[in-house]
Formats: structure tokens, C-alpha cells, sequence
């Protein structure tokens, strides 16, 4: 059984300021990390291709919508999450 992993994700300025400040609750990613609700998101700030060192805990991913379907290609998801403790 699989067991619950914890994902660093890269994530731009604006969209790392996104889910900080306005409360963004999804992802758009490649699926190269085989994501699965329970599994634990935290970005990684990235400006100019370097980290900036800030770092946001998402929370838990609660779903995951897998292409291809409705435009999304296969191989890519989007993925919710809610914050946990």
C-alpha cells in the first residue's frame, strides 16, 4: 500500500502569491508524481528561476481530476487540497 507523500512543488511568484493572499485551492500539473488525495502539498517560492526561500504548506490534496478529459491532456491532473493541521 501506498503510503501518504509529501510533494514540493516549484511554483512562481504569482502563483505562489496566489494560493498566500486570495486562497487559490488548485493545481494544474504534470502528473509525474503520481498525486493522491491524502497526499500533502507545499510549494516552494520561485522569482527569476531561483528560489526566493518562502515556502507555504498547502495542506491535503482532496481531489484529483486526471486527463484526458474536458480539454485537460492526458498525463496532466488538477488537484484540490484543504488545509490541515
Amino acid at each position: 500500500m501506498r503510503g501518504v507523500i509529501k510533494h514540493y512543488l516549484k511554483a512562481e511568484a504569482e502563483y505562489f502569491q496566489a494560493a498566500e493572499r486570495y486562497g487559490k485551492k488548485f493545481e494544474l500539473r504534470l502528473n509525474d508524481r503520481d498525486y493522491q488525495p491524502g497526499d500533502i502539498v507545499v510549494l516552494q517560492e520561485m522569482e527569476d528561476g531561483r528560489f526566493t526561500g518562502r515556502t507555504l504548506r498547502l495542506g491535503e490534496i482532496t481531489y484529483v481530476l486526471e486527463g484526458p478529459i474536458f480539454g485537460l491532456a492526458e498525463g496532466w491532473v488538477i488537484f484540490s487540497w484543504r488545509a490541515k493541521d
